[in-house]
């Protein structure tokens, strides 16, 4: 499985790239939201080639754009409407603001840092993944 990983702080970039790698995923990293969306735009322009990721983990508040913007406008895009979206943040979110960001910008969870332990995460990541998968076969995709 391809994992696409956004986060702006090199050290937990790399850490989840690596514990992706461990799980067995192959991870396809960016260290900003606007990099993301630069290479969105290479996505609808057809112009990017490789694998569309299956799973994808960005930080909420990126440089350039944030991890809301990004995932909006992922669900715009059909190759990503029924890809599983989980943001971090290490801000404190009232129930109503993660509410708000879930149905506003399509996100399926959103994670708090400081991260949980790997197998937790772990746990937590498959979890979201199963669950959208679910979702996608009950909508007959």
């Amino acid at each position: 499985m391809i994992w696409l990983i956004a986060e702006d702080e090199a050290d937990i970039l790399n850490l989840m790239a690596t514990m992706c790698q461990v799980w067995g995923h192959t991870a396809v990293t960016f260290e900003s939201g606007q990099k993301v969306w630069d290479w969105l735009d290479e996505v609808e322009s057809s112009g990017y080639n490789g694998q569309i990721p299956e799973f994808i983990l960005m930080d909420i508040r990126m440089p350039g754009k944030k991890g809301t913007d990004v995932a909006r406008r992922m669900r715009t895009i059909s190759n990503f409407k029924h890809i599983p979206i989980a943001l971090m943040t290490a801000y404190s979110l009232s129930a109503d603001e993660r509410k708000a960001i879930m149905e506003t910008d399509g996100v399926d969870e959103i994670i708090n840092k400081p991260l949980p332990n790997f197998e937790e995460l772990r746990t937590q990541l498959n979890h979201i993944i199963q669950t959208k998968q679910v979702t996608k076969q009950g909508e007959g995709q």
